[in-house]
């Protein structure tokens, strides 16, 4: 490789060609740290709003700190994947709490705060500190790929070792910020994962997929398993007037927010079964299961679901957090102020709907 002439031809096109990003208009290392965050599995454009609003709403590191989970559970509402909303937010106490509030200018230091891995930690010590750091992002690894023609599956541990040191040698001293959102830019904008524009990439003819014609195969993926699939129920469960929301627990899957309370169906058991018993176990009531709601087809990362929901009826019980993190009997006008996944939100908006026309 030609370490000085391909960072020099990156930061000349980057000076040109960079994307005006709001994060961008400031080196403070917090809006950075937030903003790679939101941008793990999320696509740029999807990000820019929840940026903007979740640093209107937690301007600071102390801000962030200093409010509830679920106010910031709310604030990541739509944006998926919520542990890094909790890590997040349990980041932002520690630093609060062990670093007065500054955030660590320093590798070891940060990668021992929750949600921030090898590549988050050198995004924000080039970019906020102007560290001399590689920054590996799937942009990045997709570009190192294709320009040093690695036809190895890069997520393999020897792969990924070797590149995060080839991309260490090819940071240019004293720019590695610019230079690692230059190698992201160009991986988001021109080094595409299908058509790459390689007629008006800046370093083209040091791409050694190029010249062999394979770029469009790089980099190497491993075949996809097929996603498992589950049935999974859910109760509207009436009392009062009142609909019960249950608190999922923090370490597991979209812990610390709010659903209509049910589960996973048991092989040979019947959806209304499965429901009694989830909300049985979960939080200690009796129910009776009446009409079928609605059904909703979702996909997480892992499995696909298919969610029966059921408008029930509290018949016994009073109820306990058995294996949820907390229970509300809540009106349908509180809804909205209770952060939910997707499907619940959904689940929310139905009832809410049918409320006003049966009203």
């Amino acid at each position: 490789m030609y370490p000085n002439d391909f960072a020099t031809r990156l930061l000349e096109w980057y000076a040109a060609q960079a994307r005006d990003l709001p994060w961008r208009h400031s080196r403070d290392p917090y809006a950075i740290w937030v903003a790679e965050i939101m941008l793990q599995q999320t696509q740029v454009e999807t990000a820019i709003p929840y940026f903007e609003r979740f640093m209107a709403r937690f301007p600071t590191v102390q801000a962030l700190a200093a409010a509830s989970l679920d106010d910031v559970l709310k604030a990541w509402e739509g944006l998926g994947y919520y542990a890094r909303a909790r890590n997040l937010h349990a980041a932002a106490r520690r630093v609060v709490a062990e670093y007065g509030g500054r955030i660590p200018a320093d590798a070891e230091a940060l990668a021992q705060l929750p949600g921030i891995g090898r590549y988050t930690a050198g995004a924000i010590l080039s970019i906020a500190f102007n560290r001399d750091t590689p920054a590996l992002d799937g942009n990045v690894r997709r570009v190192l790929c294709r320009v040093l023609h690695i036809i190895e599956d890069p997520r393999k541990p020897r792969v990924e070792r070797r590149l995060w040191h080839l991309a260490a040698q090819l940071v240019p001293p004293g720019r590695a910020g610019d230079y690692n959102q230059a190698l992201m830019d160009l991986g988001a904008t021109i080094c595409t994962p299908r058509a790459p524009l390689c007629s008006i990439c800046p370093v083209a003819d040091l791409c050694q997929a190029r010249r062999l014609g394979d770029q469009e195969s790089l980099p190497v993926k491993a075949p996809r398993r097929a996603l498992p699939h589950y049935d999974v129920t859910a109760g509207v469960i009436w009392r009062d007037g009142r609909v019960l929301l249950a608190q999922r627990l923090p370490d597991r899957l979209l812990g610390g927010l709010w659903e209509f309370p049910g589960g996973k169906r048991e092989p040979g058991e019947a959806l209304e079964e499965c429901l009694r018993r989830e909300v049985r176990e979960e939080l200690g009531i009796e129910i009776e299961v009446g009409a079928l709601l609605m059904t909703l087809v979702h996909a997480y990362t892992h499995f696909r679901i298919t969610l029966h929901v059921f408008t029930c009826r509290h018949t016994g019980g009073e109820a306990q957090a058995l294996d949820v993190a907390a229970w509300r009997w809540v009106a349908l006008d509180e809804l909205a102020h209770f952060p939910m996944a997707v499907t619940d939100q959904q689940i929310a908006q139905r009832v809410a709907d049918s409320d006003r026309v049966s009203g």
